[in-house]
């Protein structure tokens, strides 16, 4: 056996901590990036998604259930976004009663007829359970969205209704 070729060489050395460096570099960088990584997602992820949404205005939410729900919509990049100051419509279908002309000798009958279906908007807050001016969506639920114009008629119902109050 060689002596010389027992003991370590000095540029093998070089080469070793070189690589054990290099290794330790990276990760720490991994680490450092898996920690900052959340802050920074969310942070790039609304000043992208967020661009879109006007605070002041209304939009009408279109759900997975078939409900459609109107209001100031905020957080639409987050998994669960925000309506806030909510309406929604509900059909109002009222009957007529009518009187039917009887035959010769018979009583008068009064039959129900129904109208048309009327739709009404609703204020999100007076029902049974009474929830509060808003709503957490769960953004798989939601279908799309459509930022309504300050002349539709939802919108111009909604002021309508805050100027009674």
């Amino acid at each position: 056996m060689n002596p010389k070729s027992a003991m370590p060489q000095k540029g093998n050395n070089k080469s070793i901590m070189m690589l054990f460096v290099v290794v330790l570099v990276v990760v720490v960088v991994l680490l450092l990036g898996i920690m900052v990584y959340p802050a920074i997602k969310d942070k790039f992820a609304d000043s992208r998604s967020e661009k879109g949404i006007d605070e002041n205005a209304y939009y009408a939410v279109f759900l997975s259930n078939g409900q459609v729900y109107f209001g100031h919509l905020a957080d639409i990049s987050k998994d669960h976004p925000e309506l806030t100051d909510i309406y929604y419509l509900q059909l109002n279908q009222q009957q007529q009663q009518v009187q039917v002309q009887p035959a010769e000798g018979e009583q008068p009958e009064l039959q129900d007829q129904s109208q048309e279906p009327e739709l009404s908007l609703v204020k999100l807050g007076d029902e049974l359970h009474g929830p509060e001016d808003k709503m957490v969506l769960n953004m798989q639920h939601i279908l799309f969205y459509e930022k309504l114009k300050d002349d539709s008629n939802v919108v111009k119902a909604i002021k309508e209704d805050k100027a009674k109050e």
